[in-house]
């Protein structure tokens, strides 16, 4: 504590060096989520209802959006053929590219979201008579269908779950390895 000014300072180098850190990049193979793509390079006042409308032709295949920013989308398909498809199609407004040559906010949001970016599936066919069955009986009131939108209904319902129970048995006939001929 001396003021002798044969004291030096010594400096000591930083292990670190914080200002200059740069994130590693986010790596995404072309297999680990194949049926997603992004879509950039879109006007800002794009929204999801502009973004459907150009990718209209994969609505009933399954397709839906998830945002990244107000240029960049991910676009989710049913599956990876689809998602090819949609890679090998030309659009004005839009540009469209594989994850894994995505932006890096995109990668970040594809890897964070990754349990809700399964692929779109259809949602199954219902009927409303359950409900306007119990709806009804509620309010005490009688129904106005006729006997043959009745028995119309109750037919459409039975041979949904015949089709259910067919599904299950071919699904399990495969996994035991049944052939579906000798069955």
């Amino acid at each position: 504590l001396s003021g002798s000014s044969n004291n030096r300072k010594s400096l000591q180098e930083p292990r670190f060096d914080y200002y200059n850190y740069e994130a590693r990049e986010l790596d995404i193979s072309d297999c680990e989520l194949p049926h997603v793509i992004e879509i950039y390079d879109f006007p800002q006042e794009f929204r999801t209802e502009d973004l459907l409308r150009v990718f209209c032709s994969y609505q009933k295949k399954g397709f839906d959006i998830k945002w990244v920013d107000d240029t960049h989308a991910l676009g989710v398909f049913s599956s990876p053929i689809t998602a090819r498809d949609a890679l090998n199609s030309k659009h004005m407004m839009v540009k469209i590219r594989p994850l894994s040559q995505a932006t890096r906010a995109a990668k970040a949001k594809a890897r964070a979201c990754a349990e809700f970016l399964q692929p779109a599936k259809p949602r199954p066919e219902t009927s409303a008579a359950l409900a306007r069955r119990l709806v009804i009986s509620a309010l005490g009131v009688r129904s106005q269908r006729t006997k043959a939108e009745r028995d119309a209904e109750l037919k459409k319902l039975q041979e949904a779950r015949e089709r259910k129970r067919l599904e299950a048995k071919q699904r399990e006939d495969m996994w035991e390895g049944r052939d579906q001929a000798t069955v």
